[in-house]
């Protein structure tokens, strides 16, 4: 899947439903956006799509910027910033929780 494939493109901008619907643009906005958390959640796994492509693929940087349909620099950004992530969980999931505190021996 490519970055063209994802973007969602929406057959009316927000001025012409408000004038249809009698609202504001501003309401139309804000019910047809993406919640916040999910926005979120949605880029770091195109993140990882991108360092898995790249890493475990085997793909060059040029090749991964040519598959998602970005530039060779965004693509970079984004798979350091996956395997920052990545290192960060790894790490905290190494820490795991820290043995209980047996006050009675």
């Amino acid at each position: 899947m490519t970055a063209l494939e994802t973007k969602r493109r929406r057959p009316v901008t927000a001025r012409q439903a408000a004038e249809k619907l009698g609202v504001s643009p501003s309401t139309i906005r804000r019910l047809v956006a993406q919640p916040r958390a999910e926005w979120i959640a949605d880029q770091a796994e195109r993140r990882e799509e991108i360092r898995a492509y790249h890493d475990e693929g085997g793909h060059s940087w040029s090749e991964t910027a040519k598959h998602f349909g970005l530039s060779h620099t965004t693509v970079k950004e984004r798979g350091y910033r996956a395997r920052k992530e990545r290192a960060a969980e790894a790490e905290e999931s190494a820490k795991g929780d820290p043995l209980p505190f047996d006050e009675a021996e």
